[in-house]
């Protein structure tokens, strides 16, 4: 092992060591204190304990993760009250080292204790047994970098003949975080890395890794030429370096119908593979190809990304939830019903179809979106967890819905673009089939010349939405629509439904 790579991991440790002490000093609360937030219990089994006090009664809690129920670590009690109290943890004696956390709760403050017991055993392992593996248990593993997914903190899939582990984090050289790029590493490499695994939604990974060795790829794309090709298509060049026996291209059979290789031509250790690419009728498509070459012995691999504009497909929701996840982009309008996060702009959208889950728009926090605003979106169909959702969306317009009472909307004057978000009684219903109806707040009355299911509704789709919904005479209603007139009488038109509450 290289001592550039030996000095970060001794330099990480002793961070480590520092940080633990940094947050046993920060973590001192008025309510609850104890003499140390970090425990260390032998090998071999033993116990030790720390003094707690609070000034209200306390419990003690493991937190218990999906690989460790930490059933091995003995508690004293599980709680206590005011004053000074001792607490004593044990374990059974342990072949590897391992690790857990216990919460104590006073007053609603939380105090935080770490235990460790031995010191983790490094294992060279095969991925399927980082796999099959506990979490928090450091592994050493040896394989080719398959994909690199970010080029900053260094999240990418390493590959070996048992399977593949994702890489969240890559430390330096020096033991730094967001620095991938100084190592290097290139898809194809062979690496040797180091790092502690976990769990995240089921998916099993490896921490911040230290890389160990590097064995460079035989191939590697230099440069490309037409990297986004527009929707007539056209032709795609990659331009190579191989110190081996010859180049190989691999198309994915995805792409098989709308890409095909022109040439290959090789001087020495150079190449140049030219790609036919067809015209696009669809979405936006791509596709990664991949270029391997070997030395006698083992294969070597590169690749490379291609895209190729597509058109954008308009789409009402309910055709949108219907289509395959993809890199199709289609435009979505509707209105804003809930907004889960103000930051990245997760929401969820409705038309007169359906409804469903934005995953973040571009830029939210400079649009100044609200709850009732109509958008139009472009994005791709996307799924987590088989649930439906728009990824990568883009804001292409938003109409503004302004909030109003009755009494406010009477008042307004006639307008075509201006859009108010109204709530009243139900006092009359005019016309079931179109949702005719008179709504009432306090002494103010308001005619809604028709609600329907939603934005986009046309035709049929705005009839029946009361029985639908079971909407009745003195139910409260909020719809959204335009100030109109009709003989002298003020009026919402075009009223598109937002909620209902039932008198009942």
């Amino acid at each position: 092992m290289k001592l550039k790579y030996i000095l970060p991991l001794i330099i990480a440790a002793l961070l480590f060591m520092v940080s633990c002490e940094d947050e046993n000093t920060m973590t001192i609360l008025d309510e609850i204190q104890v003499s140390s937030s970090y425990v260390s219990l032998p090998v071999d089994g033993g116990s030790a304990s720390i003094n707690v006090t609070a000034t209200d009664s306390w419990t003690v809690e493991k937190i218990v993760t999906a690989k460790d129920s930490v059933k091995w670590l003995t508690i004293s009690t599980n709680g206590g009250g005011v004053g000074e109290s001792q607490l004593t943890f044990s374990a059974p004696s342990a072949i590897d080292g391992r690790t857990a956390q216990v919460l104590i709760n006073s007053g609603g403050k939380t105090q935080r204790i770490n235990i460790i017991q031995g010191l983790a055993v490094i294992s060279q392992a095969k991925v399927s047994e980082i796999h099959a593996g506990p979490d928090g248990k450091t592994f050493l593993t040896t394989g080719v970098v398959e994909t690199i997914s970010n080029t900053e903190y260094g999240n990418w899939d390493l590959t070996d003949e048992t399977g593949t582990i994702y890489v969240y984090g890559t430390l330096d050289a020096k033991g730094a975080t967001k620095n991938f790029l100084s190592l290097g590493l290139e898809v194809g490499d062979e690496v040797t890395i180091q790092g502690p695994k976990s769990t995240y939604n089921g998916t099993a990974q490896l921490v911040n890794v230290s890389v160990i060795k590097i064995n460079k790829s035989l191939i590697k794309v230099d440069s490309v030429e037409n990297e986004m090709l527009p929707i007539e298509g056209g032709e795609f060049i990659a331009y190579l370096s191989s110190k081996g026996q010859g180049v190989s291209v691999e198309i994915p059979e995805d792409a098989k119908s709308w890409l095909s290789i022109s040439s290959i031509q090789s001087t020495g250790t150079n190449a140049v593979v030219k790609f036919k690419v067809d015209a696009n009728a669809g979405g936006d498509r791509g596709t990664t190809i991949v270029f391997s070459t070997t030395d006698g012995k083992k294969e070597y691999t590169t690749e490379t990304t291609l895209n190729q504009k597509g058109a954008i497909v308009k789409a009402t929701i309910a055709q949108f939830l219907a289509a395959e996840v993809g890199d199709t982009q289609y435009r979505l309008t509707g209105v804003i019903t809930d907004i889960s996060n103000t930051t990245y702009g997760n929401l969820d959208i409705r038309d007169f179809s359906g409804e469903t889950y934005v995953y973040g728009i571009k830029d939210f926090k400079d649009k100044n979106l609200k709850v009732g605003d109509i958008i139009t979106i472009v994005g791709k169909r996307a799924a987590y967890k088989e649930d439906p959702q728009v990824a990568g969306a883009v804001l292409e317009s938003v109409i503004p819905v302004t909030p109003a009472t009755i009494a406010e909307v009477l008042v307004k004057p006639d307008s075509s673009t201006d859009f108010f978000m109204v709530s009243g009684e139900i006092t009359e219903i005019d016309n079931p089939t179109y949702g005719n109806v008179y709504l009432k707040d306090g002494n103010d009355e308001l005619y809604v010349y028709g609600v329907y299911p939603g934005h986009g509704a046309t035709g049929d789709f705005r009839k029946n939405l009361l029985a639908d919904k079971d909407i009745k005479v003195g139910d409260q209603l909020t719809v959204i629509g335009t100030k109109s007139s009709y003989n002298g009488v003020a009026q919402l038109t075009n009223g598109i439904y937002f909620s209902h509450e039932s008198a009942e």
